[in-house]
Order: C-alpha cells, then sequence, then structure tokens
C-alpha cells in the first residue's frame, strides 16, 4: 500500500479537554497504517494562538508540517481532512497544501459519499435505544458554505430508520425553536442532545448544554427531560473507520512510483 508515504491528518483543532478526542484517531489511524509515519497539523489560527499563549503548545499548519516533510526528502503525502463536511475549512486546507513543499493527495472529509452517511447514521443509532418516549437531536456547528446541505441529508437517512431523530445545528438554517416544535409534536418526554460535532469542545459546553440560550435550556423550558452525550464523534470507531476509509481511497491514487 505504498509504503512510506506519510499521512498528515489536518483538523481544525480545539482549545478545550476535548482534544484527547485526537488523540484516540490518532491511534487508530497509526494501528491502520503502521508503515505510513502519521503527523497532525491544525487549520485554525485562532485554536493555535490560544494553545501558544496558555500552554506553549507549538501546533504547526498544514503547510509547516508539509515543508518539514519536503525538507526530510519526502515527495509525497496524503492530506486527510479532519473535517465533518466541505465546508469553508475543507477549502481553505486545499487551497493552502497546494503551496507545500511536495504532493499532496487529499483524504476527503467525513461526509462525502452516500455511504458515508449511512455509516455514521448507523453508528449513531447503534448506541442510542429507540424509546417511544424519546428523541434523539443531533446538534451540528452549522454553515453558510452550500456544504450545509449535509445536514438535512443525514436528517434524510435516520428519518428511513424510523427512529424519532432529528439533526439541527448552532449556526446556519436550522431554527431552534422550530426544532423544539418539531420534537414536542413527536409525544416524545425526554430528549437525548448529540453534538454532531468529531470532538465536543466549547460548543458542547456552552450552545448545546449551557445554563443559557441553549439547546438544551430550551427543551427544559419546554417541559421536556434532557440528556446530553459528553463525547464527540470522533470517538467512535465506526466515525473513525470512515476517516480510514477516505486516507485509503488517498493512497490509492498517489502513483507507484513515489515511493
Amino acid at each position: 500500500m505504498k509504503n512510506g508515504i506519510p499521512i498528515v491528518l489536518a483538523a481544525f483543532g480545539t482549545t478545550s479537554r476535548a482534544l484527547d478526542t485526537y488523540s484516540y484517531m490518532d491511534g487508530i489511524v497509526k494501528k491502520s497504517f503502521p508503515d505510513h509515519p502519521v503527523r497532525w497539523a491544525y487549520t485554525s489560527r485562532m485554536v493555535r494562538s490560544d494553545m501558544l499563549k496558555k500552554h506553549g503548545a507549538n501546533m504547526k499548519t498544514p503547510l509547516q508540517v508539509l515543508d518539514q516533510l519536503g525538507g526530510e526528502g519526502r515527495r509525497w503525502a496524503v492530506v486527510q481532512s479532519v473535517h465533518m463536511i466541505w465546508g469553508h475549512e475543507f477549502y481553505r486546507l486545499q487551497d493552502e497544501i497546494r503551496a507545500g513543499a511536495v504532493r499532496t493527495s487529499m483524504g476527503l472529509p467525513l461526509l462525502t459519499a452516500p455511504e458515508d452517511f449511512r455509516q455514521l447514521g448507523d453508528a449513531i443509532l447503534d448506541r442510542h435505544d429507540a424509546q417511544s418516549d424519546t428523541a434523539t437531536v443531533l446538534v451540528g456547528h452549522g454553515t453558510d458554505h452550500p456544504a450545509w446541505t449535509a445536514y438535512p441529508a443525514l436528517h434524510q437517512f435516520l428519518q428511513a430508520s424510523g427512529v424519532n431523530v432529528h439533526v439541527a445545528t448552532v449556526e446556519g438554517e436550522t431554527d431552534m425553536q422550530q426544532t423544539v416544535e418539531d420534537v414536542v409534536r413527536t409525544g416524545a418526554r425526554k430528549v437525548h442532545l448529540v453534538p454532531l460535532m468529531l470532538v465536543a469542545g466549547v460548543h458542547l459546553q456552552e450552545d448545546i448544554a449551557g445554563e443559557e440560550d441553549s439547546w438544551k435550556q430550551a427543551f427544559l423550558e419546554a417541559g421536556i427531560e434532557v440528556s446530553v452525550e459528553k463525547s464527540g464523534l470522533g470517538k467512535l470507531p465506526a466515525v473513525v473507520d470512515i476517516f480510514v476509509k477516505h486516507i485509503r481511497d488517498a493512497l490509492a491514487i498517489v502513483p507507484d512510483q513515489a515511493v
């Protein structure tokens, strides 16, 4: 499998304790590709700056990692996008790596092909019992990029299961009150909030489970009992498996002579 080609995992980053999610993903990727060096890079300037200031952590950009690999004599690398959808961050990453010192093959975001949606949907449903009085509400980040369509697409896949499940977002097209009303109409007395995010960081703590203006509070005010999933999707083996599949696809198009 073109042994020796480096794999660069390019994530948005986080300043919270959810950083351990990346460590979990790192372990699975390294086990899946034992003959490939694995590096991490972070696309968010805010996250890199904050981590350097508060923790002295020098988190490298994708371009810095690629230039470092070029200095080591590498000619090719796989850059795997550790993003949920084909949004702004993915396209910025794509633009950035074009200037790198090595040629690259890009691994696509989590939700790309129909099978990705089905696999994620199954992974989520497998973790939550289909109780008649409980609704599951997945809350993603959201985006104003055309990739926002990934959220209603996932909703459609999940609705086909017959389970009382809803997909919403912190930003973008989703209306919180409308989602609450939709859940109330189903007759649910309980709701389980699940962060539709790879890492459960600030958005979980504030927007989903916070004590003010949060999804949790909106459901409580509607008289619905609330429980909250505390982990991001990046800790689900089936989710990391999707990224592993995308890495394999990216490796497959690296020319044989690159090794």
